[in-house]
C-alpha cells in the first residue's frame, strides 16, 4: 500500500491506449488503460512460472436492493459456467483442465473478482478464456436450477456458525434499511427464485469494460500483456453511462439512538460481546481510515492499555478490534469474549476505556511509531505471494482507489496523537452503537438486556 512509481517506457504501446490522468500504482506494477475504459495492471515476478489473471468489478452487495440481495454472488458461481465459447460447463472445466488451470472467484461488498492461475506458456489462452466468460456468459435456466441450491448452501453453512445469529442481528441494527448493502450472502428465497433475465438485468447494469479492473501478475513481460489484452478486449464496448451515477447508492443513514440485544443459541458454547459503530468511508475521510488501522493495531496488543485493562483482569479470554474498509461506510467493531461469571463488569469496563480512548497519555509514542513499522512490515510481506497481492490490488481499486493502496504507508506514517483523538471522538466516544450478546442455551445466564447494559 504504499510504494514508488515506476515510470513507464514512452514506447510501451502507448499507441493502443487513450490518454488519461494515470493513477500511481505500486512499484513492479505497470498500468494502461483501453480505449473502452478498462484498466489494466500487469505485476511482472519472475520467481516462479505461474501468472495469474484477475478480473474485479465494481458490483457486489452494495448495489443491491432487497429483491436482488444475493444474486451479485450467484452471478459470479453462473460465470463459471457455460457462455458464448464454451456451450456447457462440462466444456468449461475440460478446457481449464486443458489449460491446467486453478480457478475461483469472490463476492464482497463493493466488488466482485473472477481468477485463474495457470502456467504462464497458457498466460494468452487464459485471457481469452477470461474475455469469453467476463463478456459472453449464457445464463442458462438448467445451470440457474443446480447453482441456486450450491449457493444456498453456503448460505446455510455460515447460519451454522455458533456467531452469526449476532452478527446478523447487529447487521439488521447497523445498517437499518441498507442491510441488503452488506449483506454478502444474500437472501435464501431470492436466491432460490433468481432467473436467468435478473442475471441478464446485472450483467447489463454493471459488467462492462469501464466498471473493470483486469490484472495480470507473475512471469510475464508487461508490454507483451499490454498489447495481447488490446487485441483480445479492446473490441468489448464501454458502457453509454456511468453505473455508480446511473445506479446510485443509497447513503448510510446514521444511527438514531443505541441498541442492544442479548442472544440465546444452541450453536453457542461461550458468549461473545460486540459493539459496533458506523465508521469512515473512503470517499469522504481518507485521513480516518489511516488513524483507524494504526489505532486498531495498538489496541489489539498485548500491552495495550485495553488488554490490560479487561485481559488481564480475568474480565475477558480475548479482546479484538478492528476497522472494515469501505466506500460506503466502514464498520467499527469491539468484540470481547467475556469471562461468562463477570459479563455485566466486563462491559462496563469495556464503556471506562471506550471513555479514555481520547486521553493523551492512553496510547504512548513508542506504540505509536511501533504500530506504524509492523504495519508497514505487514503490507510488504502480503506482497510475498502473487495471488494475495492481486487481490489486495483489486481491493483497493474498487472501494478506494489505486492510489491510496499506493500511498498507504507513506499517510499512514503521518498519523498523530491528535489524529487518535480525532477519530475517536468523531466515530466513537459518545456516539451512537449497536451492542449484543450472544449466550449458550440453556447457561442460566440473565437474558434482559437491561441486566448487562443499563447503567
Amino acid at each position: 500500500m504504499y510504494y514508488k512509481l515506476i515510470l513507464l517506457p514512452l514506447f510501451a504501446c502507448l499507441f493502443f491506449f487513450s490518454s488519461f490522468a494515470q493513477p500511481k500504482v505500486p512499484e513492479h506494477v505497470f498500468y494502461q488503460k483501453l480505449d473502452n475504459g478498462l484498466e489494466v495492471m500487469v505485476l511482472e515476478d519472475h520467481t516462479i512460472p505461474f501468472s495469474t489473471i484477475e478480473i474485479a468489478c465494481k458490483n457486489g452487495s452494495f448495489t443491491e436492493d432487497n429483491e436482488y440481495n444475493g444474486l451479485s454472488h450467484l452471478y459470479e458461481h453462473m460465470f463459471f459456467k457455460a457462455n458464448k465459447e464454451y456451450k456447457s460447463q462440462e466444456d468449461f472445466l475440460k478446457a481449464t483442465d486443458k489449460l491446467d488451470m486453478a480457478y475461483n472467484g469472490q463476492t464482497l461488498e463493493e466488488s466482485v473478482t473472477y481468477y485463474f492461475t495457470l502456467p504462464k506458456e497458457n498466460t494468452v489462452k487464459g485471457l481469452e478464456f477470461m474475455n469469453a466468460a467476463i463478456r459472453y456468459p449464457k445464463f442458462k435456466k438448467s445451470d440457474m436450477l443446480e447453482e441456486n441450491p450450491i449457493v444456498n448452501a453456503e448460505f446455510q453453512r455460515q447460519e451454522s456458525s455458533p456467531y452469526f445469529v449476532l452478527i446478523d442481528t447487529l447487521n439488521h441494527l447497523l445498517w437499518g434499511n441498507n442491510y441488503s448493502r452488506k449483506n454478502i450472502i444474500g437472501n435464501h428465497d431470492v436466491i432460490l427464485s433468481a432467473t436467468p433475465e435478473k442475471m441478464e438485468i446485472i450483467k447489463n447494469k454493471f459488467y462492462y469494460p469501464n466498471n473493470c479492473l483486469l490484472i495480470v501478475a507473475g512471469d510475464v513481460e508487461h508490454s507483451e500483456i499490454f498489447s495481447k489484452v488490446d487485441n483480445i478486449y479492446g473490441s468489448w464496448k464501454s458502457s453509454t453511462f456511468d453505473p455508480a451515477k446511473e445506479y446510485p447508492v443509497p447513503e448510510i443513514e446514521p444511527l438514531k439512538k443505541n441498541s442492544y440485544v442479548v442472544i440465546e443459541s444452541p450453536l453457542t458454547e461461550s458468549p461473545l460481546l460486540i459493539m459496533r459503530w458506523h465508521g469512515p468511508d473512503m470517499r469522504n475521510d481518507i485521513q480516518g481510515t489511516y488513524t483507524a488501522d494504526v489505532f486498531s493495531y495498538i489496541l489489539n496488543q498485548r500491552m495495550s492499555r485495553l488488554t490490560q485493562a479487561l485481559q488481564e483482569t480475568g474480565l475477558a479470554n480475548d479482546i479484538q478490534i478492528n476497522y472494515y474498509s469501505q466506500k460506503y461506510v466502514g464498520p467499527i467493531t469491539f468484540s470481547v469474549s467475556p469471562n461468562p461469571a463477570k459479563i455485566k463488569e466486563c462491559y462496563q469496563a469495556m464503556q471506562k476505556e471506550i471513555a479514555q480512548w481520547d486521553d493523551d497519555n492512553y496510547i504512548s509514542d513508542k506504540q505509536l511509531e511501533r504500530a506504524k513499522r509492523i504495519l508497514y512490515i505487514t503490507q510488504v510481506e502480503e506482497r510475498e505471494e502473487v495471488e494475495r497481492y492481486v487481490h489486495l490490488i483489486s481491493f483497493w481499486w474498487a472501494c478506494a482507489s489505486t492510489d491510496y493502496y499506493t500511498f498507504y504507508r507513506e499517510n499512514m506514517s503521518k498519523v498523530t496523537p491528535a489524529d487518535i483523538k480525532n477519530y475517536v471522538r468523531k466515530y466513537i466516544k459518545g456516539r451512537f452503537s449497536c451492542t449484543g450478546l450472544i449466550i449458550p442455551k440453556g447457561s442460566n445466564l440473565p437474558t434482559d438486556p437491561n441486566f448487562y447494559f443499563s447503567k
